[in-house]
């Protein structure tokens, strides 16, 4: 287990206070979860087995952060994580038909992973064996005539050559070779010190590179089958062709090749497996819009509660085959989330409720929080928006009374109309950014102070605090 599994339940939500913004019971829920896995990995393999993990259900509405946490964390600890929605196993002529797709999505993002941090390992190997191949493609060795048994240098030569030739060589031409050879290897060792010195990136070389493979007709959709081209694909060798390109390009292409050729795809299916078995965490979205005692429809007849026994055995622990082998749901953590404006957790079957028996509500997000999410977390919202305006050379900067003035908008917003949590955030910076963006190549001014007057003047009309006293008890 990496490093990010041995964190206390405190640093893992302070590493999530960097990118979330309030929502402690939901941090400190995922936290003790996070850290129950590594607890349990120190467990003799009898105690492993009967230890599962504690599923949770956070309720809030949307934007309050219920995504963000689950992907922080899957993200923290390398885990491989998958979201699906559950509304889409209840569309009409679909329903409930293909949940475990969920478990082989979650089984190729831990080949993924996998896979990624097996080629790190591997890449130094391949920087050497990629140096080589480049220089050998800048100053190509003398290749040697192939000579067939009994000195006949091919199976057509005899009788275009004119006859036979003795394979027999006088030392004079040992002399020349051996000159030859030096002046060779001389040259590539220039190239070699160039190269490393950043000489010849620009240079135009020629590769040999593996054709990526085509798709297949008779990969009908279906994620269960398994396609017959795949099948057959494996055994056909590896077509390759030549391709020109930089130097720079070149060492890419040739670096990640070479990297793919040291894997050992066995093993990394092996521990992809295990990861998935053992670290995996599915994320069930809008799992209200599956409560029976819901109105929602999404079409017609289309029965929740049916969807919810389909899931059921996933979220209890079964045996999911994948192509990549059979994988068991037992020790996977599974957070399901939901607004439930309409419907309520006790809507869900009783057998589905007992298996998320940690239940977190998030909070609704009032202005101080929507202020500290402009300004604090590292991927702050005003952060984004400045870099992507310095790209063209124009600085912007945000006083204080229009960071309040953006919160305090948004947050009316959300009150007045639907509320979309610290999405609206991201519909009103666009707005109000919207003329420097577009803009920005014929504009003098390479420094910009946006304050409070700006933003009401481009928002002037429509929103009016006065409504907010409708919502004051």
């Amino acid at each position: 287990m990496n490093d990010f599994n041995k964190m206390t339940p405190k640093e893992i939500v302070a590493e999530l206070d960097k990118f979330i913004i309030g929502q402690d019971e939901a941090k400190k829920s995922v936290a003790i979860a996070l850290r129950n896995r590594y607890r349990r990995s120190l467990l003799s393999d009898e105690m492993k087995e009967e230890i599962t993990p504690k599923n949770i259900l956070m309720i809030g509405p949307t934007g309050v952060g219920k995504t963000e946490i689950a992907r922080r964390l899957a993200k923290l600890m390398d885990a491989p994580f998958v979201k699906v929605e559950a509304t889409k196993f209840t569309e009409v002529g679909y329903v409930g038909r293909d949940v475990d797709s969920m478990v082989r999505d979650l089984v190729e993002a831990a080949i993924r992973i996998t896979k990624q941090n097996r080629l790190q390992e591997k890449y130094s190997i391949a920087d050497e064996i990629t140096e080589e191949k480049i220089i050998e493609a800048i100053i190509p060795g003398k290749k040697k005539p192939s000579t067939a048994p009994g000195g006949v240098r091919g199976p057509f030569d005899f009788i275009m050559g004119g006859g036979y030739q003795s394979p027999k060589t006088t030392s004079d031409d040992s002399k020349e070779d051996a000159s030859e050879k030096g002046d060779v290897e001389l040259a590539r060792e220039q190239v070699r010190q160039q190269l490393r010195d950043g000489l010849l990136e620009e240079q135009f070389i020629e590769i040999q590179i593996k054709e990526a493979p085509k798709g297949n007709n008779l990969d009908m959709g279906n994620e269960g089958m398994v396609a017959i081209g795949n099948i057959f694909g494996d055994m056909m060798p590896q077509k390759t062709k030549k391709k020109k390109v930089r130097v720079k390009d070149a060492r890419k292409i040739l670096r990640e090749q070479e990297a793919q050729n040291l894997l050992d795809m066995d093993q990394v299916t092996e521990e992809a497996l295990e990861s998935a078995e053992q670290n995996g965490i599915i994320f069930i979205d809008e799992i209200d819009k599956i409560a029976s005692g819901s109105s929602y429809r999404s079409g017609a007849d289309v029965s929740r509660e049916g969807v919810q026994r389909d899931i059921l055995p996933i979220v209890e622990g079964s045996v999911v085959n994948t192509k990549y082998g059979p994988v068991k749901t037992d020790h996977v953590l599974f957070i399901g989330a939901g607004a439930f404006h309409i419907a309520k957790p006790t809507d869900l079957i009783p057998e589905l409720q007992g298996r998320f028996p940690i239940r977190v509500e998030l909070s609704n997000l009032n202005q101080e929080a929507l202020v500290k999410i402009l300004t604090v977390p590292e991927n702050a919202l005003l952060k984004q928006h400045k870099m992507l305006l310095e790209t063209e050379g124009i600085k912007i900067d945000f006083s204080e009374d229009a960071i309040q003035e953006i919160a305090t908008m948004a947050f009316l917003m959300n009150e007045q109309t639907e509320n979309i949590g610290a999405r609206r955030l991201h519909t009103i910076m666009e707005k109000l950014l919207e003329d420097i963006s577009f803009n920005i190549s014929e504009m003098m001014e390479k420094e910009i102070i946006i304050d409070k007057e700006y933003v009401q003047e481009r928002f002037v009309g429509r929103i009016h605090a006065d409504d907010i006293d409708r919502f004051i008890l």
